[in-house]
């Protein structure tokens, strides 16, 4: 029997439509949000928390990760912590200034959590990985205030980071966060800077700046 060509058969359904990139699927289902905090020394158990800012990261259509909305709150000194004069001296924060509006410890980080959460289910992600410059120390400060103030619903990984001093030693060698941010092509204003929201949307930049500069191997929707 000879061969017989058959041609397709028409069909009226629409292509479907191209997988979007999803967030969940860029960080293994983690929602990378990047925080810096202002405080009244070094030691996270001895020193006050004064000031958090947190920049939930969201991405585009084409896979690139961008910077969200900043949300911060100033905070009262918690009950047994201290503030050393000289980190006042480096924040220009002002404790009893009348238009600081600052929150009890346990509020305050409910005003920058609820939008961490938020953000993770709007993405479908599980949990947040908390992003900064020298980390760990943002992370320690946060870890801190949630055990001091008995706060139960802490958005982030208690000890996993994405930390941007490494990421600008790989990308720029750079590890100081105004070089860092200079080298990646941004402005930097030194009158702003140590102010928490500040610090943490140039820091959200710079990261942003360098994932989406490494290639990433999106699915194809099939």
């Amino acid at each position: 029997m000879p061969d017989i060509d058959i041609p397709p058969v028409a069909s009226d359904a629409a292509p479907a439509a191209p997988m979007l990139p999803r967030m969940a699927n860029r960080f293994r289902g983690y929602l990378p949000v990047v925080v810096d905090v202002e405080t009244g020394g070094f030691d996270c158990h001895r020193h006050a928390l004064l000031e958090i800012a947190v920049v939930p990261l969201d991405i585009d259509a084409d896979g690139r990760i961008v910077r969200g909305a900043t949300t911060s709150a100033h905070v009262i000194p918690a009950p047994g912590t201290v503030v050393d004069p000289k980190s006042l001296e480096i924040t220009g924060i002002i404790l009893d200034h009348p238009f600081r509006f600052a929150q009890l410890e346990r509020p305050a980080l409910e005003t920058v959590f609820a939008p961490v959460r938020e953000a993770c289910k709007r993405h479908g992600c599980q949990r947040a990985i908390l992003v900064g410059h020298n980390a760990h120390f943002d992370l320690n400060f946060v870890n801190a205030a949630v055990a001091r103030s008995g706060h139960k619903r802490n958005p982030f990984h208690p000890f996993s980071v994405f930390d941007t001093v490494t990421l600008g030693g790989v990308a720029y060698g750079q590890t100081v966060l105004a070089r860092a941010v200079q080298a990646a092509g941004f402005e930097w204003n030194s009158d702003e800077a140590h102010s928490a929201v500040y610090d943490a949307e140039r820091t959200a930049d710079l990261f942003c700046r360098i994932v989406n500069a490494w290639p990433y191997p999106w699915p194809s929707s099939g």
